[in-house]
């Protein structure tokens, strides 16, 4: 698959995939102003490594973005290959909810209507090991 920034600087190539994440962290809602939408991928391709930029906005792990347009690219777990590429990126993908995290996070604002497993931040922090 591959996926662009909205000035198309960066391209990202990462492999098939249709299931996304949903992070309610506070991270993520600060960085987009609601959920983030992503999916894991062990590996990804990055054509334009000079016009991509990084946060280390945790402990365990930095996002990425476009130093152009500011598109929101992927967050990165450190010491790993998991990459949680953002879905927005990816045109004509018919990605499916699969899973919430930092559920117990969640804004009050707003609530997905799909039917998925919802995991605290301390049940998907011990899942990935961070």
């Amino acid at each position: 698959m591959k996926g662009y920034c909205l000035c198309q600087k960066v391209v990202i190539e990462a492999p098939n995939c249709q299931e996304i994440h949903a992070c309610h962290c506070n991270y993520c809602r600060k960085w987009g102003g609601s959920a983030g939408f992503t999916f894991l991928s062990q590996g990804i391709t990055v054509n334009d490594n000079a016009n991509t930029t990084h946060y280390q906005s945790s402990d365990w792990g930095e996002r990425a973005f476009c130093k152009t347009c500011g598109t929101h690219l992927y967050f990165h777990q450190l010491d790993t290959d998991n990459y949680y590429v953002s879905a927005g990126l990816f045109d004509d993908v018919e990605f499916r909810l699969g899973l919430q995290i930092f559920i117990d996070k969640k804004a009050c604002y707003y609530e997905l209507a799909n039917d998925t497993p919802k995991l605290t931040k301390a049940q998907f922090l011990a899942m990935v090991g961070a």
